[in-house]
Order: structure tokens, then sequence, then C-alpha cells
């Protein structure tokens, strides 16, 4: 989870805030999973990484929405409803490799910019989520 942004003289402490604190928050999260899952469902780029999940992504959106709400600061909407995330283990019956791992970060990098992030945010933010992608590597 993430404690502190690192910019000076911001007074915002977490991605949360950022996108908008309790505000807009869980909107602009919800507008970054449904742009993210739009874009794996219709990219041919992907479609390694589509296969991977069921053909009815709603499942998939609403735990990955709830999952970000608390990972950027949030409420723990993942947490309150299924526990700990265990993000490695539920991602160890998929063959997650380097190239599944940067097809992901493919869509969320597309969906920040769909969606308008200022550079400095989406840089930050995806260097974080890399750091997540990458540790659920199994491959």
């Amino acid at each position: 989870m993430l404690d502190k942004i690192d910019e000076v003289g911001s007074n915002k402490s977490t991605f949360f805030e950022l996108l908008g604190g309790e505000a807009n928050g869980t909107e602009s999260i919800r507008n970054l999973v449904e742009t993210f899952y739009d874009i794996m469902d219709s990219d041919p780029k992907v479609a390694p990484l589509r296969a991977m999940h069921q053909p009815d992504l709603t499942s998939a959106r609403e735990k990955l929405f709830m999952f970000l709400t608390g990972w950027t600061g949030g409420p723990q909407l993942y947490i309150e409803r299924y526990g700990h995330p265990m993000l490695r283990a539920r991602h160890m019956p998929f063959q997650v490799d380097e190239s599944a791992r940067d097809q992901w970060m493919y869509c969320m990098i597309k969906a920040m910019h769909q969606l308008n992030f200022e550079d400095d945010l989406m840089k930050k933010l995806a260097n974080q989520l890399y750091g997540v992608a990458d540790f659920m590597r199994n491959q």
C-alpha cells in the first residue's frame, strides 16, 4: 500500500487524494478500471492477456476497482469484502510472465492516456503499478 507521494510542496499524501479524494477518487478509479478493461477487451495487442480472463469481465472489473481504491489510499473495499488480497497466490494459476506483465501495463497506461491523467501523476502511478505487476510474475 502507498503511504506518501514524493512531490515537493504537495499537500496530497496518497494517490487516492491525487485522483480526487473523497469527492472524486472512487469515480476516477472506476473510470480507470472500466477504461483498462475496455482496452483489454478490444485491443488485439493484448489478446493473450484477455484470454487469461473469464469471458464476462464484470467480476474482474469490480475486484480491480475495489483493490485499486484501497491500494491508492482510499477505502479498503477489497479487504472489507474478501480479506487480504494475496495477489501472488490469486495469480498463481495463470502464467504471468514478462509479456503478461507488459500487456497489463500497456492497458493501464493507455487507459490513463485516454482519461487525460496529468503526466506527473501518470508517471508516478505507472511506476508504482509496474512494481505490483512485476511482483505478480511467476514465470
